[in-house]
C-alpha cells in the first residue's frame, strides 16, 4: 500500500496554490487520488509523487519533466505549457500526465506546503536563533526520538525552499517534527512561521548575524520573533534565558514562556550547574528541572545527571532546550537523559575529526562573531598545541572590520598557541591579534585560502588540535579535506 500524504489530493493541491489543474495528452488515473511525496529534485521521484518545475539559478526544472512522468509521477506544478516546455527543452507535450499550472513555483511550493501543514495532528517544534539552531535540533530531535518518531530537517533546508519541502516529508508513521528555521532579513520569518505554525518554538540567541540586513541585534530580536505570530493557539515558547534580550520576554500571545540556561536565575525552569569539562570529549552536568515543567504531584524542582557527548559550553544550553522541550511533550527523565547522550555531531558544525597524527574540529559551515567565540572556547579545551584557522565571516554590515578585530584578540586571550587568519576580512583579526599576543604564539596572515593550503604541511604537527572555521563561500572544507590527507 502507498504511504500517502494526507488529503493531498491533486485537486486539494491546486486549490492550495492557486493553480490550474490540466490533463496532459498521457493524462490517467484519478486525480482525487492522493500523493505519495512532493520534489524539487527530480531524482528523488517516486511513482504517484508531486514534482515542483522550478527555475534555479543554474538549473531549469522543467527541463526533468518528461523524466519525472517516467518515473510515474502523478503531477507536476510549472510555471509553463507543456507546448513551451517543449520548445524550450525539447520535452514531448505528448508525455505529460497531470499539471498544475502556476505564476511562481516557489510561491506554490509554500503554499502547498501550509495547506499541508493544517492537514497534520502531530507536535511541531520550530527552532530559530543567531547561532546553534542546527545543534539544538540535534539534541530536540534526538531526546523526541527516544519516544516518538520523529521527522527533522535535514542539512541546510531550513529556509524559503527547505522548510516547506522539510514540512512535505512528514508522514503518517511521524509522531513529531523539528524543524531549524533560518532567515536574513526582515518578513521572512513570518513566510516561514506562516507554513510552520509551531506548536513550540525555540530560540538559541541573538547573536550578530546579517547585520546588512537587519541592522543590530535589536532588528534581530525583531526579525527572529515575527514567528510567535503564526504559533498554534496554544503554542509554548521556549528561550534562552541566558542570552540578556531573549532573558526580557516573559510572556508571548499571553501566555508564560518557558526559560533554559546554565545560570541558577530565577524564574528558570530547566537549567545545569555542576558543569564538568571533558574537554573534546563533551560535558557532564546536573541537570535541574522545575516550575510549570513538574506536576503538583512533584517536589519543586528536580535534578539527574546528563551526559553531553559533543565539546562546548553552548553545548550543554543547547541540551537544556532539548531537556524543556522533551518536558512539555511528554517525555520522562530517563528517556531526556538517553537522548541527549545519543546525539552526535554534524558534518561542518563542531565535528571532531580524529585522525592518526591529529585531531581536527571542522566547524567551516558558517561563522559569526558569537559561534567564532564558542569555537575557541571549544578549541581551547583541547590537550597538547592549539590551532586556529579562521576565515572571513559574512554579512556583517558595517561593523564588520570591529568584529573581525574582537575574534582575533579574543583567540590569544585564549591562549591558542597558533592563529593563522585568511582572506580579504581576516586581516582585521590578524592586526588585532598582533597587538594582544605576548610573543609565545604564532601568529600569521594568508591573503587567500590557496597560499595557506600550500604552507600548509609545513604549519602544523603531530599531536596538534586544529580549528577549521570560517563562513561558509569560504570553501574551509578544502583545509578540512587537507589536513585528513596528511
Amino acid at each position: 500500500m502507498e504511504n500517502t500524504m494526507q488529503n493531498m489530493t491533486l485537486y486539494n493541491i491546486a486549490e492550495a496554490c492557486c493553480g490550474r489543474l490540466l490533463r496532459g495528452a498521457l493524462a490517467a488515473g484519478d486525480a482525487k487520488r492522493e500523493i505519495t511525496c512532493a520534489e524539487i529534485d527530480s531524482r528523488k521521484m517516486m511513482a504517484g509523487g508531486l514534482f515542483f518545475a522550478a527555475k534555479g539559478e543554474k538549473v531549469d526544472g522543467h527541463r526533468f519533466i518528461g523524466q519525472v512522468f517516467e518515473k510515474g509521477a502523478l503531477c507536476v506544478v510549472t510555471e509553463k505549457t507543456p507546448e513551451q516546455v517543449e520548445e524550450e527543452h525539447g520535452v514531448p507535450a505528448a508525455s505529460w500526465g497531470f499539471y498544475i499550472l502556476v505564476e511562481n513555483t516557489f510561491t506554490a511550493l509554500r503554499g502547498i506546503a501550509a495547506f499541508y501543514r493544517k492537514q497534520l495532528s502531530i507536535p511541531v517544534v520550530g527552532i530559530t536563533g543567531s547561532v546553534g539552531k542546527t545543534s539544538t535540533k540535534e539534541f530536540i530531535a534526538g531526546v523526541l526520538s527516544a519516544k516518538y518518531q520523529v521527522l527533522k530537517t535535514e542539512g541546510n533546508f531550513n529556509n524559503g525552499i527547505g522548510l516547506p519541502l522539510t514540512l512535505l516529508r512528514i508522514r503518517r508513521e511521524h509522531e513529531a517534527a523539528v524543524v531549524e528555521m533560518g532567515i536574513s532579513d526582515f518578513g521572512e520569518m513570518s513566510r516561514l512561521g506562516e507554513m510552520a505554525r509551531p506548536d513550540i518554538c525555540v530560540i538559541t540567541n541573538i547573536g550578530q548575524c546579517h547585520l546588512e540586513t537587519l541592522h543590530d541585534r535589536a532588528g534581530i530580536l525583531k526579525a527572529k520573533t515575527e514567528v510567535f505570530h503564526y504559533m498554534q493557539e496554544d503554542g509554548e515558547v521556549c528561550l534562552n534565558g541566558d542570552d540578556d534580550l531573549l532573558s526580557m520576554i516573559q510572556t508571548v500571545n499571553g501566555k508564560a514562556v518557558h526559560h533554559f540556561g546554565i545560570s541558577e536565575t530565577e524564574g528558570f525552569e530547566v537549567f545545569a550547574t555542576d558543569i564538568e569539562n571533558l574537554g573534546l570529549a563533551g560535558s557532564r552536568a546536573v541537570m535541574h528541572i522545575g516550575g510549570s515543567l513538574l506536576t503538583k504531584s512533584h517536589k519543586p524542582e528536580e535534578s539527574y545527571p546528563v551526559e553531553i557527548t559533543l565539546p562546548g559550553q553552548h553545548m550543554v544550553i543547547n541540551a537544556m532546550a532539548a531537556a524543556m522541550v522533551g518536558r512539555l511533550l511528554g517525555l520522562q527523565v530517563e528517556e531526556i537523559q538517553r537522548g541527549i547522550k545519543s546525539v552526535e555531531p554534524v558534518g561542518g558544525r563542531s565535528h571532531i575529526v580524529r585522525l592518526a597524527k591529529r585531531t581536527v574540529i571542522d566547524d567551516c559551515y558558517n561563522a559569526n562573531p558569537v559561534s567564532m567565540k564558542a569555537a575557541l572556547d571549544l578549541l581551547s579545551g583541547a590537550l597538547g598545541r592549539k590551532i586556529a584557522i579562521l576565515g572571513d565571516m559574512f554579512e556583517l554590515g558595517n561593523h564588520s572590520d570591529k568584529m573581525h578585530e574582537e575574534v582575533g584578540a579574543y583567540a590569544v586571550e585564549k591562549e591558542i598557541d597558533a592563529v593563522f587568519c585568511v582572506g580579504e576580512s581576516a586581516r582585521f583579526m590578524y592586526d588585532a591579534a598582533l597587538v594582544r599576543y605576548d610573543g609565545m604564539q604564532d601568529i600569521r596572515y594568508f591573503a587567500a585560502k590557496e597560499e595557506l593550503l600550500e604552507s600548509l604541511p609545513d604549519l602544523v604537527l603531530e599531536g596538534d588540535t586544529i580549528l577549521v572555521k570560517a563562513s561558509h563561500g569560504m570553501g574551509f572544507a578544502e583545509i578540512v579535506e587537507a589536513l585528513k590527507q596528511m
